[in-house]
């Protein structure tokens, strides 16, 4: 068992703190999204490539984080979620837990997007640094209009576990994408009370 006494130095006085290994995900206790995106993930079909009886794909999706998903062969481990049509999906969150899990817990994650198993491709790549909470990983490209992807599949590969291990422990995951516009038939969403007042005239 591994302790935690790898703790962040104190920032010298007059020196700012630096983030630690910047780029690497830790997790934060609360699940929190924008209120304009909803989970999408509820009537998907879920699989993954392996797991320890009782620990299946199930334990992702009920809601609890007492339970997880352990996965049982090589590496990488895989959750597949696939749509009946094409999505457009900006977020996974997925919950972990360092200090319950230790070697069990992801270090090194892959997203992968496509119309199925036969053209997926990777679109995001994160380390994490011994997270403990929920973990966003958001799907939008570099340019700031790629906001969101539009696929009939995600998969989310774990690449590697802290502490060289070899199976892993995922405890939740869910997938955020935009809600539908308030306004039917309307290509963009009005917020302003002037622009609403006028927005369904032909």
């Amino acid at each position: 068992m591994e302790s935690d006494g790898e703790e962040e130095a104190a920032p010298t006085p007059g020196t700012a703190a630096a983030a630690p290994e910047a780029g690497r995900l830790k997790g934060c206790p609360e699940l929190s999204v924008e209120g304009d995106m909803r989970e999408m993930a509820k009537t998907a079909a879920w699989s993954v490539s392996s797991c320890k009886p009782g620990n299946g794909v199930a334990s992702l999706r009920d809601d609890s984080l007492d339970t997880y998903w352990q996965s049982d062969g090589a590496q990488p481990h895989l959750v597949n979620i696939q749509f009946q049509k094409k999505v457009q999906l900006q977020l996974v969150v997925l919950y972990v837990d360092f200090k319950l899990d230790e070697s069990y817990t992801p270090s090194k994650i892959s997203i992968r997007a496509g119309d199925g198993f036969h053209n997926l491709k990777e679109i995001k790549t994160v380390d994490l640094l011994k997270p403990v909470g929920w973990v966003h990983i958001s799907l939008s490209g570099t340019d700031p209009r790629e906001t969101f992807i539009h696929t009939f599949m995600l998969q989310i590969a774990v690449l590697a576990n802290h502490l060289n291990g070899r199976d892993t422990h995922v405890r939740q995951i869910k997938i955020y994408g935009p809600r539908p516009n308030p306004v039917p038939h309307q290509p963009f969403h009005f917020t302003s009370r002037e622009c609403i007042m006028y927005s369904t005239i032909r």
